[in-house]
């Protein structure tokens, strides 16, 4: 356990944020410094055929140990965190046997993870858990799918005993700005089935997924003195909370489940000049997110009122 926990704690503690602003692949150099690490590991636990191509996707075997064909199976995980809350600085808190009650990830800012909120903490009741010191992420997504893949490779290879085929592991950079499978070579991965290990609870397998794209909209807007601005001022910041309010409602993160789509708003900053909004769009029917996408008007609603910018795009 402990050899899990220090390898999870030393990948963590790596900063690897992506940017989406970036054009580079990876979007951030620092990314590099785990997958480098990660390459040095696979060739360390006795792995083979391991590779780290220009974009930084890094590859590698673990041969099979029969003297039948079967399907070769794949494994995969992204090493990024979102660029929404920074990963750097990360100062990880160990709780062993979880009682089930509120954990205080720090005091000093009183901030409180509590199973009251977040019901499936009682889910670990009795597990070690690892958590933040509130003030960054963990980045378990997806350093956690890291550790359980490069620990059951290691695993594997500890325990021929332990019949397999041909198993590949692929590690990407850019997953949570959404271009993590964008310059994925599938074909040098060669699997015939893979799986991505980043999920939710123990025991869950995940065998569909959603279709997503990305709004971002610039309000123009004009400022003039408030004592003069009488039927001359336009506030960018009022047109976009008016966009904002002509979203389908009840189609936002926190009301929906399975297969409903929604809008998640998750970032906007601005001034009475200009204001930017940027969108998560998600659902499972494709058919939906194109015409979203063509159109951006609200959906599975009888409303004919467009939703307008003075400029905005559709990613």
């Amino acid at each position: 356990m402990q050899h899990l926990i220090d390898r999870f704690i030393s990948y963590v503690t790596i900063d690897t944020e992506s940017d989406p602003n970036s054009k580079s692949t990876p979007s951030t150099k620092k990314q590099l410094i785990l997958a480098l690490q990660l390459v040095e590991e696979l060739k360390a636990i006795g792995l083979t055929e391991v590779t780290i191509d220009k974009n930084g996707y890094v590859m590698g075997t673990l041969p099979s140990n029969v003297d039948h064909e079967v399907p070769t199976i794949g494994f995969v995980s992204h090493y990024d965190t979102t660029p929404d809350f920074t990963g750097a600085n990360v100062k990880p808190q160990i709780i062993e046997n979880y009682d089930g009650k509120d954990i205080v990830l720090n005091a000093k800012e009183n901030i409180i993870l509590s199973p009251s909120y977040f019901k499936d903490l009682l889910l670990y009741k009795g597990q070690t858990l690892i958590t933040t010191d509130g003030l960054t992420l963990l980045g378990a997504d997806d350093k956690a799918g890291l550790t359980e893949i490069v620990s059951a490779m290691e695993y594997l290879q500890q325990h021929p005993e332990i019949k397999h085929g041909k198993i590949r592991v692929g590690f990407t950079p850019d997953e949570e700005i959404g271009r993590g499978a964008d310059l994925f070579d599938v074909e040098q991965f060669g699997a015939d089935w893979a799986y991505t290990m980043d999920g939710s609870q123990v025991g869950e397998l995940e065998y569909e997924n959603f279709n997503a794209a990305a709004a971002k909209i610039i309000f123009k807007g004009k400022s003039v003195h408030p004592g003069y601005a009488k039927g001359k001022m336009i506030n960018s910041m009022l047109i976009a909370n008016d966009f904002i309010n002509e979203l389908p409602k009840g189609e936002t993160p926190q009301e929906t489940k399975g297969y409903e789509g929604f809008f998640h708003v998750h970032h906007l900053s601005g001034s009475i000049e200009e204001t930017t909004l940027e969108i998560i769009i998600r659902d499972h029917d494709a058919k939906n997110l194109r015409n979203v996408k063509n159109s951006f008007t609200p959906r599975r609603r009888n409303s004919t009122k467009s939703l307008q910018s003075n400029s905005g795009k559709i990613l």
